[in-house]
């Protein structure tokens, strides 16, 4: 399935395809070691300081990664990697399924559904560990889509250690099912709002993929 440029991951280093939005946290961190590997030789301080530095930049490496994935089939897909947290039915016929996102997940989100971007909204909030219940009043965005199943809903939720999320794609902007839409930086959650009459196909405690899992049933 073809996919707009406009969400691609533009950063990179020595070859590791990184999401958008990682260099201002990973630059330093990757100077700095290699700064003390090069010190290393002649610094006792640099020498202890190479070690951590290097292990630091290697995490973050990982951390930000953002690998091609071969979309999947199906009306509702995973909009995060991560493992279901919770379903629960709302008041309004919706179903609520929440992923949380661990640090060593890919924290880059995708479009659940094909649609328009209606609405992305930033909401200023607390960074309580976005496993807790009181996490729903985190620091936030909210997406809304006009898609083939109507409204859809999902939020990304900063975590205690998550203190910003990064939106790639504007309001107005037409998505394909599985473009990156943004990034969570560190761990998080990401909640989607299944439609009534929608039934869900995952269950809590199940790993997801974002762009590969489906998780309503057909």
């Amino acid at each position: 399935m073809p996919h707009s440029q406009t969400s691609a991951p533009r950063d990179s280093l020595a070859g590791v395809r990184l999401a958008r939005g990682a260099s201002p946290w990973l630059l330093p961190t990757v100077a700095t070691a290699a700064l003390s590997l090069v010190r290393a030789r002649r610094s006792k301080g640099a020498a202890a300081i190479a070690v951590p530095a290097t292990a630091l930049a290697a995490g973050m490496l990982w951390f930000f990664r953002d690998p091609e994935r071969d979309i999947a089939q199906g009306r509702v897909i995973s909009p995060a990697d991560g493992v279901v947290q919770s379903i629960m039915p709302w008041k309004d016929g919706r179903t609520r399924v929440a992923i949380f996102m661990s640090p060593l997940n890919v924290h880059v989100n995708r479009a659940p559904l094909a649609g328009t971007v209606t609405s992305v909204e930033h909401i200023p909030g607390g960074f309580v560990p976005a496993f807790n219940k009181e996490s729903e009043n985190n620091e936030r965005v909210v997406w809304h889509f006009d898609t083939e199943l109507g409204d859809i809903e999902m939020i990304q939720i900063a975590g205690a250690v998550a203190r910003r999320i990064v939106p790639y794609v504007p309001q107005g902007t037409k998505v394909e099912q599985g473009e990156r839409i943004g990034l969570i930086r560190f761990g998080s959650r990401v909640d989607i709002y299944l439609p009534e009459g929608v039934d869900v196909d995952v269950e809590v405690g199940q790993k997801t993929v974002a762009g590969v899992t489906r998780i309503d049933r057909g």
